[in-house]
């Protein structure tokens, strides 16, 4: 990155990734988890696509409201009081076992983790605005705490499907420390990046309004965001059960898809940070985007194990820095608008709702393969889409440049 930060600001930006950690952990923890959930429940696939999209529902709400709550109480309060409702929800996951309880929980687990995700990108954009690495770097994190999670779980039943309740346990001190971490960051509203050229602090006005709905950036954004969040989610909710239920790899071993999966985004991530300093981040996009939808749909037919474990290594690295390098194309919107980025992550966070239960439904009535069978669709359009992005933004630059 080509800025300089004073001393409190790396401590900003050094908090936001450890917490981002955290939050992956919260999200692949809702797949990984479902299984078992569903087994010892005895709940059935459209019950368990719907808890799925309650988190994505209370994801989306968070994110919403997280913009407004940012402008009336500040960032930080904002986010100590989403954040809090990390440790309840798995607490509730602890002590209760009807379908309102649990249904209460995996909503809560998105009403916290929203927030997060607003916050934390939110507050890399105004130090590093349209950074494309910072913000990789942002989500690389997020990719150590999710495949670290299937690891852990693993580790803890250590083949008892019992077991999982502590795996829980887990996760409920993990919701302590993001909040005590949160306790401890820089107010984010009194740090400034530091200007190179003149080694003081920037003064950072945002506008408040709605401008941003008049941008066409932002609608390509938008969609962008959308069918990838379809895709990621669908895969990311229900990748474990797939491949429990079909058969087609141990137990064991479809625990460590989820792993394996975020292992690749992890590296792709770090890779596409690396890329993005070193060339157009346009030209990046649309070999992720195909890259996505050739090893989804060799998924779908892949039988053999290690051909099934190549092609998610091969999915995980190419959708790794989409959602990031997306992101970044809203940089200036986002440092202008204060509303902007909670707007873009809300709409966008629609297509992590309606995925889950799209699968579920499927599944319940021809079966979890054809479930997940429609991610492919969903991969192909956001391919056009992102095409369509990289056209417009390169167009905007050359407009820019004239």
């Amino acid at each position: 990155m080509n800025q300089s930060f004073s001393v409190t600001a790396k401590r900003q930006l050094q908090t936001c990734y450890g917490v981002f950690v955290l939050n992956g952990m919260l999200a692949l923890s809702i797949g990984s988890l479902l299984p078992f959930i569903r087994e010892a429940r005895g709940l059935d696939y459209v019950f368990a696509g719907l808890i799925v999209s309650l988190h994505s529902i209370g994801n989306l709400i968070s994110s919403f409201l997280a913009g407004p709550a940012a402008v009336a109480f500040g960032r930080k309060k904002g986010v100590l009081l989403f954040n809090c409702f990390f440790a309840i929800s798995f607490l509730l996951l602890l002590v209760g076992s009807s379908r309102p309880v649990l249904a209460a929980a995996f909503f809560l687990t998105g009403f916290a983790r929203g927030a997060t995700s607003n916050f934390c990108n939110a507050v890399v954009n105004d130090l590093a605005p349209g950074q494309a690495a910072a913000l990789n770097g942002l989500h690389a994190m997020f990719s150590v705490g999710a495949f670290t999670f299937p690891i852990l779980l693993l580790l803890i039943t250590r083949g008892d499907d019992s077991r999982y309740i502590w795996a829980i346990v887990f996760m409920l001190i993990a919701g302590i420390l993001s909040f005590l971490l949160y306790a401890l960051i820089p107010d984010p509203d009194k740090i400034r990046p530091v200007a190179e050229e003149s080694g003081k602090e920037e003064k950072l006005v945002k506008d408040s309004g709605f401008g941003f709905l008049k941008e066409g950036i932002f609608y390509l954004v938008v969609l962008s965001l959308f069918f990838y969040l379809c895709a990621e989610q669908g895969v990311i909710g229900w990748m474990v059960t797939y491949f429990k239920d079909t058969g087609f790899i141990g137990e064991n071993l479809s625990q460590i898809t989820a792993s394996v999966l975020w292992i690749m985004i992890l590296a792709g991530r770090l890779l596409t940070a690396h890329l993005s300093t070193r060339m157009d981040k346009r030209k990046l996009l649309p070999f992720m985007g195909a890259g996505i939808v050739l090893f989804f749909i060799a998924l779908l037919f892949a039988r053999n194990t290690a051909l099934i474990i190549v092609c998610i290594m091969g999915f995980g690295f190419s959708m790794a820095g989409i959602y990031p390098t997306v992101v970044s194309f809203t940089g200036d919107l986002i440092r202008k608008y204060s509303l902007a980025w909670s707007f873009v992550l809300t709409m966008a966070s629609l297509g992590s709702i309606v995925m889950p239960s799209v699968i579920g439904h499927i599944a319940e009535n021809a079966g979890i393969y054809m479930g997940m069978s429609s991610v492919a669709v969903v991969v192909i359009v956001d391919f056009f889409l992102l095409l369509f992005l990289v056209r417009y933004t390169g167009k905007q630059k050359k407009r820019d440049a004239a």
